[in-house]
């Protein structure tokens, strides 16, 4: 798949439609199976190299409404990018954390059951949604910093670009990103900009990681996954790497794709109770 195939992507409407802040990507989609629950819950993240210019939560209903008809419940997160006010740092950590935890709020409602909940992200939605895992090590003097976040036991990352200091050639290639965008400006209270915008500097973060890459992604290639993975295993966090046969990069959330029903298992997977047991030291 190209571009421009990922470009025009699209589902069913969500059941409800949630804004979390005042501001207009402030906002979440709800889509609920049929039947009464509870309901496993899968949080997705979309990509699109941080900025609006290319798409964005439209384009994850593909897959969002395949999910629903499996059972699932999903929670599909918008928030600002860095090109939109109030994006980047910390803007855009703060919105993905008050969609999170938004959850807690609408669970009784909506008969979630958030003991099953994993995070799925693509691309930079992956760098997202590894951040979301970790955050309970964040360090206490960051903005970022929440006394009890939503626990997720399992991250997907979709071709994700996780790693921001390893990978800041890579970002810049792929994405056209520097660093201050995604992660702000070093000062003399936050000397280390990745210690709170980078997952690779908040392992272990007691998570079983998922790295998921088609086998032809040039804009997050396999290596990147495996590279992620040896860092989380050296920490102790559990992580493998599922390369995708004959896959770009956007096959990697598509319906129609081949890839689709190998990613669709590893969620359903995730959903399970024994998906948790890969803890540090476990």
């Amino acid at each position: 798949m190209s571009l421009d195939d990922y470009l025009a992507l699209n589902g069913p409407a969500p059941t409800r439609h949630v804004a979390y802040g005042a501001a207009p990507s402030q906002f979440a989609e709800l889509f609920l199976p049929a039947g009464a629950g509870p309901f496993p819950v899968a949080v997705i993240i979309h990509g699109g190299c941080w900025t609006k210019e290319f798409g964005g939560i439209r384009q994850m209903r593909n897959m969002a409404g395949d999910l629903a008809r499996q059972g699932i419940a999903v929670w599909n997160v918008e928030y600002r990018r860095y090109d939109e006010a109030g994006g980047g740092y910390p803007g855009m950590y703060h919105d993905v954390a008050s969609a999170m935890d938004r959850l807690r709020a609408l669970a009784g409602e909506h008969a979630l059951d958030l003991a099953r909940i994993v995070l799925v992200g693509h691309s930079a939605g992956g760098h997202l949604a590894q951040w979301a895992g970790a955050r309970a090590r964040l360090p206490r003097g960051s903005p970022l910093y929440v006394a009890d976040p939503l626990p997720v036991p399992v991250v997907i990352s979709l071709g994700g670009l996780a790693d921001l200091r390893h990978e800041q050639a890579l970002i810049k290639t792929s994405c056209g990103r520097d660093m201050a965008q995604l992660a702000g400006v070093a000062s003399a209270a936050r000397p280390n900009i990745f210690s709170d915008t980078s997952p690779a500097e908040m392992l272990p973060a007691g998570v079983r990681t998922v790295l998921v890459h088609g086998e032809y992604d040039d804009i997050s290639p396999p290596r990147v996954g495996h590279d992620y993975a040896r860092r989380a295993a050296a920490a102790g966090d559990a992580a493998e790497v599922l390369v995708l046969p004959g896959a770009s990069h956007y096959d990697e959330v598509a319906l129609a794709s081949p890839s689709w029903p190998l990613i669709a298992a590893r969620i359903r997977d995730a959903l399970t109770p024994t998906a948790s047991r890969a803890r540090p030291g476990g």
